[in-house]
C-alpha cells in the first residue's frame, strides 16, 4: 500500500495517456485496426506491470533494510547512500553533531570547574578538621560529624564528575579485594565507629580485575547505605566466594532493609523509595544509580536481596578477565 501511494501519480498519468491515445485511435482515425490497438495495450500493460513488480520488489527490499537499520544501536549514516533525501539527512547530522560537540565541550568545562572547586574546598576543609581536633567545646563531636559528611560528599562529587564524563578514565588492573575493602572502611570509619558497627570480614583475599578508584567508590556507597539504614545493634558482614572463573563479593547488613515494592527500582536515577532512614538522612536517589552505572562500565554485575526489617545483601560478581591481559 505504501508503494502504491508513492507511484499513484505516475500511474494516473500513465492511465490518462493510455485512455487518450485509445480514444484518439477509436474516434479520430477512420477504419483504425482495433486488434492492433488491443495488442499494443496488452503489451504496454505487461511491460508496465513487470516494471512495477521489479520496482516494488526493490522498494520493499529497501524498506526492510531501513527498518533493520533503524533498530540498530550503531550509526547508520554510512548505509544511507541509496535512500532519498540523504543530503538533507547528512546536513542535519552535521548540524546536530556540531551542537553535540559544543554541549560536550560545555560539560567538560563544567566538570573541570567542579573538580577544581572540590579540590580547592578540600584545603580549608582539612584545616577545619585539624582545628576541630584542638576544639575542647561540647560541640566538638557534632562539628566532626558534619565535617566528615562534607568530606565524603566532596569525594563523591569528584568521582561523580569522572564517571559522568564521555571520556571514561577507566584503568583496569589486577586488584586485591581486601585492600579496596579496607580503604572503603577507612573512608567511613568515623560513622562506623560512631554507630558502633560490628564488622565481620571473611575470605576477601581474592584478586579481581577492576578500577581501584571506582571499585572503592562502589564499596563506599554500599557501606554508606548500611550506615543510613543501620539498626540499633548494627552489623556488617563482608565475604567472598570463588566459583570457577568468578569471584562473588557479598555485603550484608542487618539494618532497616528494603521493601519488596522498592527492590526492583533501587538502581533507578533519583529513586528514593519509601524508607526514610529514621529521619536522619535525606536521600537523593543517586548513590545506587551511580553504583549501577559504574558496575556496568566496569563489566561487573550487581544484585540485591533484602527482607524488610531484617537484612540487605548486595552481591557483586567479578568475572575473570585474565585472557584479555594475556595472563
Amino acid at each position: 500500500m505504501k508503494y502504491i501511494r508513492k507511484v499513484s501519480k505516475y500511474l494516473l498519468l500513465l492511465l490518462f495517456l493510455v485512455v487518450s491515445y485509445n480514444l484518439y485511435y477509436i474516434f479520430l482515425i477512420p477504419q483504425s485496426d482495433l486488434q492492433s490497438l488491443i495488442y499494443i495495450d496488452i503489451v504496454l500493460a505487461v511491460c508496465v506491470l513487470l516494471i512495477l513488480f521489479i520496482d516494488a520488489y526493490e522498494f520493499y527490499k529497501k524498506e526492510r533494510k531501513k527498518q533493520e537499520l533503524l533498530l540498530s544501536e550503531e550509526i547508520i549514516s554510512s548505509e544511507m547512500e541509496e535512500y532519498e533525501n540523504v543530503d538533507i539527512a547528512y546536513h542535519d547530522e552535521r548540524i546536530y553533531q556540531q551542537l553535540l560537540d559544543e554541549q560536550i565541550e560545555m560539560n567538560h568545562n563544567l566538570e573541570d570547574y567542579i573538580a577544581k572547586w572540590c579540590h580547592e574546598v578540600k584545603l580549608p576543609l582539612s584545616a577545619l578538621m585539624m582545628m576541630n581536633e584542638k576544639n575542647t567545646s561540647e560541640l566538638k563531636d557534632q562539628y566532626k560529624e558534619q565535617l566528615e559528611k562534607i568530606n565524603m560528599y566532596l569525594n563523591n562529587a569528584l568521582v561523580g564528575c569522572k564517571v559522568q564524563s564521555n571520556l571514561y578514565d577507566i584503568q583496569i588492573n589486577k586488584l586485591c579485594l581486601q585492600n579496596c575493602i579496607h580503604t572503603a572502611i577507612k573512608n567511613s570509619r568515623y560513622f562506623l565507629i560512631k554507630n558502633h558497627f560490628d564488622i565481620q570480614i571473611e575470605n576477601v583475599d581474592e584478586e579481581v580485575y577492576s578500577d581501584s578508584e571506582w571499585l572503592t567508590y562502589i564499596l563506599d556507597q554500599l557501606i554508606s547505605n548500611a550506615i543510613k539504614y543501620a539498626s540499633d545493634e548494627p552489623k556488617l558482614h563482608i565475604w567472598c566466594e570463588k566459583q570457577q572463573e568468578c569471584i562473588h563479593l557479598y555485603f550484608e547488613d542487618n539494618g532497616e532493609g528494603i521493601r519488596d515494592t522498592d527492590l526492583p527500582r533501587i538502581f533507578e536515577r533519583g529513586y528514593t523509595g519509601s524508607n526514610h532512614h529514621n529521619g536522619l538522612y535525606k536521600s537523593t536517589g543517586m548513590g545506587l544509580y551511580m553504583v549501577k552505572l559504574m558496575i556496568d562500565k566496569l563489566g561487573h554485575e550487581i544484585e540485591v536481596d533484602s527482607e524488610f526489617h531484617h537484612y540487605t545483601r548486595f552481591h557483586i560478581t567479578f568475572r575473570s578477565n585474565a585472557k584479555f591481559f594475556n595472563l
